[in-house]
């Protein structure tokens, strides 16, 4: 039932829009007067939810290919204030609606208020016109966005950031110190465990104590990703009040959790910059490719946590299941072991790990003497980038129902 929709007008009285238009039947069958219709459909144009559907009005009488058929149709809006998308179509029993195959159809934006109906703008468009449009205008909002929410609310995530680190050990005898002790207790134990049990050494450094820079060098970017990884899952819902309020910002919820992260680890980072003035006698000049570092680092952590927090939503069990992947994905990286110890078929794997390049960047700017790998940084520059923007999208995108799951 190919149409060609000519000579459009409208008129708003009151709660209701008069349509008058030509329909033209581009197609190579004849249209039955009952058997073809023109109606209509209301959406939510924020959600783009369906609200409700018209009457079917039959066309005026049967039109053969290549001619016209007058329709004229009022489309009565609901009562309830607000905006509303309309979709106008021929329709049938047979195939359904015309739009939904591709067919153009006359879109009206509109809004009620007061009991009238007021036509912001219409057209004659396509379901794959919409698409391209909405896809053009997504692609540098999607770059531009994320980090203007950051930059717009920068002051909320400092303070509840601050608010959160305070608040995890409030009323304990070590207080804001388990923030910075917990990490430290969790390295002791591994270096225990594998410098001194199990003998595990790095490279041509035969020593415990190279075992132990070797290892916390390694541990620096994984505490900042894993900790915020570990809780991002419960992170909307442990703050579940805030998702009805509209003009909360729940996108820097993940955000809070990644800046906690990384005041771990610039504590930890000084006690390893100690450590190397009194093991090694210096700190080596490379420390200041450090920036280049941790620009993707954070990226890529936030972009993680981002989609886990807006899928921990729906999926309850998701903490526990992050919890083990993240065990699972602690010792596919070489951090308490060396990575000459696996076979050259592990390395395939290893070499798709982005937190695998990290590690190794962090250990050649802080040990080796010399600057990261630049196809691996730039590799994971590249990954970062694309996980970020994907991760507040997805985000963006499930937040509109997350007051209806919670």
């Amino acid at each position: 039932m190919k149409a060609q929709f000519r000579d459009l007008n409208l008129s708003a009285q009151d709660a209701s829009v008069s349509i008058e238009f030509t329909l033209s039947n581009t197609g190579a069958f004849e249209w039955k007067r009952d058997r073809l219709f023109v109606a209509w459909q209301f959406f939510d144009p924020e959600t783009g939810r369906f609200i409700a559907e018209g009457q079917w009005t039959p066309i005026a009488h049967d039109t053969q290919p290549g001619e016209t058929v007058p329709v004229n149709v009022t489309i009565e809006f609901p009562p309830e204030m607000g905006g509303y998308q309309v979709y106008l179509s021929t329709v049938s029993e047979d195939s359904g609606w015309a739009y939904q195959h591709g067919e153009p159809f006359i879109l009206i934006h509109a809004e009620v208020l007061d009991g009238r109906a007021c036509i912001t703008q219409h057209e004659i468009t396509s379901l794959r016109s919409l698409r391209l449009r909405s896809l053009r205008k997504a692609i540098p909002k999607a770059f531009t966005y994320p980090i203007k929410t950051l930059i717009r609310h920068r002051r909320l995530i400092q303070a509840m950031s601050r608010r959160d680190i305070l608040a995890r050990y409030r009323g304990s005898l070590g207080d804001v110190l388990w923030t910075f002790l917990n990490p430290l207790l969790l390295m002791a134990t591994y270096i225990f465990v594998f410098g001194v049990v199990l003998q595990a050494r790095f490279g041509s450094d035969r020593s415990s104590t190279g075992f132990a820079l070797y290892f916390l060098a390694g541990m620096l970017p994984w505490l900042a990703f894993s900790e915020p990884a570990g809780r991002s899952p419960h992170v909307v819902l442990e703050h579940r009040n805030f998702v009805k309020k509209l003009i909360f910002p729940l996108e820097t919820l993940p955000v809070n959790q990644v800046m906690a992260g990384l005041v771990t680890e610039v504590f930890a980072l000084g006690v390893f910059l100690i450590l190397l003035l009194v093991l090694r006698g210096g700190i080596p000049v490379t420390v200041f490719w450090l920036p280049v570092l941790l620009v993707p680092q954070v990226l890529f952590t936030l972009g993680v946590c981002w989609f886990l927090a807006a899928l921990g939503v729906y999926l309850r069990d998701l903490g526990q299941v992050i919890g083990f992947v993240l065990t699972l994905w602690f010792f596919m990286t070489p951090i308490c072991y060396p990575e000459t110890s696996l076979p050259a078929s592990a390395l395939v794997i290893l070499k798709n790990n982005p937190l695998y390049a990290l590690v190794r960047a962090y250990r050649a700017i802080l040990l080796e003497g010399h600057a990261p790998v630049a196809a691996s940084m730039a590799k994971f520059w590249a990954v970062s980038v694309i996980v970020f923007l994907l991760g507040h999208a997805w985000f963006y995108k499930l937040r509109k129902q997350f007051a209806d799951v919670i």
